[in-house]
């Protein structure tokens, strides 16, 4: 079920809140929630619901036969759970790719495995609890209704953000919904729909329709940019739209999930663009694989090895193609060139922007393409005039999606938020931004359900990871 759905929002939503609200204690609150996460996570594929519960149950008792042992048995411990969350992860998603690497792979018979959703974000969500509960920085959860409620929870499940189980432990324990809370929990997701079916999935068609043009043969120049500049900013609006949902959504039912963007495109380098772009994941790295191994405080070789390690995995963790493990490799090479030359803080900010926007943009290219050799023509076709500068569809896609392109560029920088600032500096500004907020929600949501109920929306991209 996807948040940008008919069935979520007129069917899925309004019955859950209603059931939630009428909950006489947290305990029925908890278990409404957890039933609609499993509902959720099982329409159109219910039989992923078993392998979603079958880690739920071998990490809930991981966790607490971890406590009950010596050092040396916890890391056991650790190791079977982590060879079972990353056995199943590569089962199901990279089963296949490995097998068609092998040698001989004409003569072998690949199973067709299909991939659940959202298998990425909540393997990592569950390998997040048992590190911690392993390194003492959280107690073994011993109410397994609280334990799935945190791992299953329907507003993050499929699409992060990938939240840490201290940061919500006591919430699912005691919580308190207030008026506030709901209000701009709602304002949140409607600007994240909004986002999702007003900007991504108007600039996804057009970058849809030149990538597939682009595997089968050379596209002008500007028409080549037309469609790196469209993927740029879908990506961007589908992505942060649905962490604003998700976060909004929490907000809603009083929990508090953490931020998962903080407009990286307006980033002055590779290094601040990844502080800025899916945070929870950058941080999960960070502190599960980066500084276990040691961070930058050791010798200069094996820093290199901890950076090249971090982005392999990041790039694997996106998917099971060449073309994200070459992205990975790409970004490992311009942030280790940025730490040793230190060129990201003797550029000037607009010459930092500028560059560190090329060569995001040139990297969203390899990351959406479907092969690498698509990837580098299509790059290609970005700086030379093989098949002109520009031809008839480049006018085409400029005239009908300038106005759109214009409201995404201005959105990716933090206009909203000083004006929101700015307005609720003073009283009377503050009813002016309530009326201006309610106004605004009220119109995104009208236009968005339209465009909903006539089935123009698409799947999220981070589906599919």
């Amino acid at each position: 079920m996807q948040f940008s759905s008919a069935v979520f929002l007129i069917l899925f939503l309004p019955a859950v809140m209603f059931l939630y609200k009428i909950g006489r204690n947290l305990t029925c609150k908890n278990i409404t929630l957890l039933l609609a996460s499993l509902l959720f996570y099982a329409w159109g594929e219910p039989e992923f619901v078993f392998v979603l519960a079958g880690g739920i149950l071998f990490n809930y008792l991981a966790g607490i036969f971890m406590e009950k042992f010596t050092a040396s048995g916890k890391k056991y411990i650790l190791i079977v759970s982590i060879a079972f969350n990353l056995g199943i992860l590569i089962l199901y998603k990279y089963l296949c790719f490995i097998l068609q690497n092998l040698p001989g792979y004409p003569e072998m018979k690949i199973p067709n495995i299909h991939l659940p959703v959202g298998i990425s974000f909540y393997t990592f969500q569950i390998m997040s609890y048992i590190f911690d509960v392993y390194y003492g920085k959280a107690k073994a959860q011993k109410k397994f209704l609280h334990l799935a409620l945190y791992i299953s929870m329907f507003p993050q499940l499929v699409a992060g953000p990938i939240i840490r189980y201290s940061a919500v432990e006591v919430e699912i324990r005691e919580r308190h919904e207030t008026g506030k809370d709901f209000s701009e929990g709602v304002s949140r997701f409607i600007r994240g729909l909004a986002k999702k079916i007003l900007i991504a999935d108007f600039l996804g068609g057009i970058a849809d329709k030149i990538f597939i043009t682009a595997q089968y043969s050379d596209i002008a120049v500007l028409t080549a940019w037309c469609g790196a500049l469209a993927y740029t900013f879908e990506i961007y609006y589908d992505f942060s739209g649905y962490s604003d949902m998700a976060i909004g959504l929490g907000r809603c039912f009083g929990f508090h999930f953490q931020e998962n963007f903080n407009y990286p495109y307006i980033s002055r380098s590779v290094t601040e663009f990844w502080k800025r772009w899916h945070i929870s994941l950058t941080d999960w790295f960070r502190d599960y694989v980066y500084i276990p191994l040691g961070g930058n405080r050791v010798s200069r070789k094996r820093h290199i090895w901890n950076l090249f390690l971090v982005w392999l995995l990041t790039g694997i963790w996106h998917g099971a193609e060449w073309t994200f493990i070459l992205w990975g490799m790409v970004w490992f090479l311009l942030q280790l060139f940025e730490k040793k030359t230190g060129i990201h803080r003797k550029l000037p900010a607009v010459p930092g922007y500028l560059l560190t926007m090329l060569l995001i943009t040139i990297g969203w290219v390899l990351f959406r393409a479907e092969n690498i050799t698509t990837a580098f023509r299509f790059i290609g076709n970005m700086f030379f005039p093989f098949k002109g500068w520009y031809d008839a569809s480049t006018l085409q896609y400029a005239r009908n999606g300038a106005v759109v392109f214009i409201l995404a560029y201005i959105g990716s920088f933090p206009c909203f938020r000083y004006l929101k600032e700015r307005m609720l500096s003073s009283c009377r500004g503050t009813l002016l931004y309530s009326i201006f907020d309610c106004v605004i929600s009220i119109s995104l949501l009208f236009i968005s359900l339209l465009v909903v109920i006539n089935g123009l929306y698409s799947p999220f991209i981070y589906f599919n990871f």
